[in-house]
């Protein structure tokens, strides 16, 4: 154990003085940083999801924003209120056009006693109904629930006392008003023992609803005032709650600073000064003792590694070897819940109850001449990428170990398997009944946004270099996220031995087969549209059900990409459709476009192909139209 010595008293004069001082200004200017709050572009309070003040439409100013979007800051999620009901906000993507919303408890603990139901307390007493709001239920919980049915004979309670729970397990799709009550009649193979604890899950983990800025004139008049550098809002004394346009004219400051004290400005100015120097004082000094220490002690040649890429404080927290052997009960076989080229991954309670996935990267990689140097660079490279990114559908980073024993990366644990088991596995007859084609292309749309995320939100880009449907987790409200960095690659990259200003790097290729650009594996030059033709790959999946590659096909159409693209353009395209969908009138109109757009995404020249960007536009404009068709549908339907 390393001991570190006293800080001398003069340091603690210095920090003291210093913080006095810090505390005296904040104290000064606080009503200005109090109005300021509320400006677009500022920090605020803690207001999850937002990591900083809520931009139009949300506000959690009364006045400010869109009046159906007012929040309420809290911890862990901020609270949103819908036709008198409340709701937490779970998750908002930043210029996404959806929410998730899981509902607060509507009835006190004690009214489902008399149910027997205490611990149902996520259940409200009533449908949920978003009418007469912005906001509506999407096709994709919609459909969840009507794939729900219970178990023959069903578990009912005391329904004279139950009489709503009673009716939830009869048919769960009045749990929400939006969807309806019309539904295909499906078998009972995908049945619940226990629908409303089903329902209580699926409450808690959040309903995706969307909201059409097109049609809402508040959207179109705050463009107007943001263009004329104008804040949002409207008047809440108002019943109708017309909108507003605030214009921030004057800089906002404290009321005893104005332009006739000159002094008391100079005062200030003077103190700040001071301040600054006190503190750049205590921070050099801290510093500089830090680096002492770090230089006597002997450090693992992996963390110095990525102390020199990237600053300390902006890694992930690193775990003992004996922290994750212990979450893992010793790497239990048991435990183990999936195995790759790289190393195998076992399912991990930390000490503060955290699930998680662990992956144990294999110490001599079998293909790698180099072995643990191998293991060294993906286990770096995974780091440093990971944490550089926040994304919904990117996983996320908690930690990793680097330990003589094992290199271990600790990440989210995602419950419902790959999407490739969904499609491909030994359950995949099972798990498909969950794949609707709404839910397909939700999937697509997530893992072309986090692929766009990559390309285009961060810098330098990133290239996965390793979109496969096995990289693609899925959630068990069927979201997903992407992951696997092993392979993945700055475009920009320091150690590149040529680049060029077109975009790429040169590298050996690497990746799945299957998914491989063949245009990267033809010219060793890595470039974003080498992610698009993966992307592409996985869509072919989405449309057939089958594998990206299959030895027991023909050598011709041994790989899917090859297979389709020659039935598509034969005008076949029916013959490789998965049959689930072909069951499904309205999703063949989807399943066409979704074809020609992966289609483009596969061409042998990446010239030819779409960004991923452009891919994200396609799908939306998809699952938009498949909406509006599958609206029509019902509404002829109920008129027959």
């Amino acid at each position: 154990m390393t001991t570190v010595a006293a800080a001398p008293p003069c340091l603690h004069r210095i920090a003291s003085a210093a913080l006095f001082f810090s505390l005296l200004l904040l104290l000064s200017f606080a009503p200005a940083l109090e109005a300021c709050s509320s400006r677009p572009g500022t920090s605020g309070s803690s207001c999850p999801p937002f990591t900083s003040t809520p931009s139009f439409p949300f506000s959690s100013t009364p006045g400010c924003g869109h009046p159906s979007f007012q929040i309420r800051c809290s911890f862990p999620h901020s609270i949103i209120s819908i036709n008198n009901l409340s709701f937490a906000l779970v998750q908002y993507q930043p210029n996404s056009s959806s929410l998730n919303l899981a509902p607060q408890p509507l009835i006190p603990a004690t009214a489902h006693r008399n149910c027997s139901l205490p611990q149902l307390l996520s259940i409200p007493n009533r449908s949920i109904n978003l009418s007469g709001s912005p906001f509506r239920v999407s096709d994709a919980s919609c459909s969840r629930l009507s794939l729900l049915r219970p178990c023959p004979p069903p578990n009912l309670p005391n329904c004279s006392r139950c009489s709503w729970e009673c009716r939830l397990i009869k048919n769960p799709l009045q749990l929400l008003h939006d969807c309806g009550s019309t539904h295909a009649t499906l078998s009972e193979q995908g049945c619940q023992p226990d629908v409303l604890g089903f329902l209580d899950r699926f409450l808690k983990w959040g309903i995706q609803v969307d909201w059409d800025e097109d049609q809402d004139a508040y959207f179109t008049n705050c463009k107007e005032c943001q263009a004329k550098n104008g804040v949002c809002g409207f008047n809440s004394s108002d019943p109708r709650q017309p909108f507003i346009c605030f214009h921030l004219k004057n800089q906002i400051s404290p009321p005893w600073i104005r332009q006739d004290s000159p002094n008391r400005i100079a005062i200030l100015c003077s103190i700040f000064v001071l301040t600054c120097v006190f503190l750049a004082i205590a921070v050099a000094t801290a510093i500089l003792r830090s680096k002492k220490l770090n230089s006597a002690a002997e450090q693992d040649p992996t963390t110095l590694f990525l102390h020199r890429h990237r600053s300390a404080s902006l890694l992930p927290p690193v775990f003992t070897y004996e922290e994750l052997d212990t979450s893992t009960n010793r790497f239990d076989s048991k435990r183990k819940i999936g195995d790759g080229g790289f190393g195998s991954v076992y399912l991990g309670q930390l000490y503060d109850g955290r699930i998680v996935a662990v992956k144990h990267l294999h110490q001599h990689h079998p293909a790698a001449a180099a072995g643990r140097a191998f293991s060294t660079k993906s286990f770096c490279n995974e780091i440093l990428i990971l944490s550089s990114i926040d994304h919904p559908n990117l996983v996320k980073l908690h930690g990793y170990c680097s330990d003589p024993r094992g290199l271990l990366l600790v990440y989210d644990y995602v419950p419902n398997g790959t999407l490739a088991d969904h499609l491909h596995g030994p359950k995949s007859l099972y798990r498909k009944a969950s794949l609707t084609w709404q839910v397909r292309i939700d999937i697509a749309l997530q893992t072309a946004m986090a692929i766009e995320y990559l390309h285009f939100s961060v810098e330098p880009a990133i290239v996965h270099r390793d979109i496969t449907s096995s990289n693609i987790f899925v959630e068990r409200d069927m979201r997903i996220k992407v992951g696997d960095f092993g392979l993945s690659r700055l475009l920009v990259f320091p150690e590149a031995t040529s680049s060029s200003s077109s975009g790429y790097v040169w590298t050996g290729p690497q990746g799945t087969p299957g998914y491989l650009d063949p245009d990267y594996h033809r010219s060793f030059r890595l470039t974003e549209k080498s992610d698009v033709y993966s992307l592409g790959v996985v869509l072919l999946e989405l449309i057939s059900g089958m594998k990206a590659v299959d030895h027991t096909r023909d050598k011709r159409d041994m790989t899917l990409a090859d297979l389709m693209v020659s039935k598509i353009q034969m005008g076949l395209l029916h013959q490789v459709v998965d049959p689930i969908l072909l069951l499904d009138a309205d999703a063949m109109n989807g399943v066409d476009a979704v074809a020609e757009l992966a289609f483009r995404c596969v061409q042998t020249e990446k010239d030819d192909r779409p960004d991923s960007k452009e891919v994200v536009a396609e799908l939306k404009r998809i699952r938009n139209r498949t909406r509006i068709q599958r609206g029509s549908t019902q509404d002829a339907d109920e008129n027959v």
